[in-house]
Order: C-alpha cells, then structure tokens, then sequence
C-alpha cells in the first residue's frame, strides 16, 4: 500500500545570545547573567526589580567589566521615579489623578512631582 511520508523535523530556529559588551553573539547556553544597579530600569512586571538591569556577558570577565562600569554610574532616584511612572503611564489610561497615579507607582505626590521635574529639565537639556 501506500507509505505515508514522514515530514522532516523543522530545525528549531536557534537565537543566539548578544554580549552586552562586546556585542558577540554565542549560543544561550554559554550566556554569563548578573544584575547592576540602573535607575533607568522599571521592570515591566516586577516591581521588586525596579532599579536592576539584567545584563548578559559571554563571560565571566565582561561580566564583571559590565558591573564596573554600571558601578561608576550615578544611581539618580528621580530617574527610577520617573521610569515606575512611565511604566505605570504606558500600561493603563494615559491620564491619571495624582492620588492614582500615588497609589499605582507606589511613591508619593513631592516624589512624583520631583521625577517630572526631572525628567523636564533633562528633556530640556537633551533638546537643547
């Protein structure tokens, strides 16, 4: 009778990890993870991660360059207030009370009100 071909396995697509240093790419399994402090950073999720950046190295010692090199950078708190708010901003209505927009971001009115006027004046800064 007849023979059922068999279909080939697909290959699984394989997307290949990128060093946050030297940008080399190298299969997942060699991947080197940590966390440096970045106020930039707002977890999408968790908030217990805000303020942490997790970065990916081919190995341990551009990992440990990676850490160095966040550690020379400022920690500045209104930027991680304003990166909770614009979390907050992007994942609901776009206009919130500021007593939601307290109790949604976690902070208070003067630290709300402290991380748009930072987040202004370095718009202002970087527009010229």
């Amino acid at each position: 009778m007849w023979k059922r071909r068999r279909h080939a396995r697909r290959p699984e697509t394989v997307v290949p990890e990128l060093c946050d240093l030297c940008a080399r790419t190298f299969p997942e399994g060699e991947a080197v993870r940590g966390h440096v402090a970045d106020s930039s950073a707002a977890h999408p999720t968790d908030e217990w991660h805000d303020g942490l950046r997790l970065v990916t190295a081919c190995c341990g010692a551009h990992l440990d360059v990676l850490r160095e090199l966040y550690g020379c950078r400022p920690f500045v708190v209104e930027e991680l207030w304003a990166a909770k708010i614009s979390r907050v901003m992007t994942s609901g209505p776009a206009e919130l009370p500021m007593d939601r927009l307290a109790r949604r971001t976690g902070l208070d009115e003067p630290d709300i009100r402290r991380a748009i006027a930072w987040h202004n004046e370095r718009r202002r800064r970087l527009n010229g």
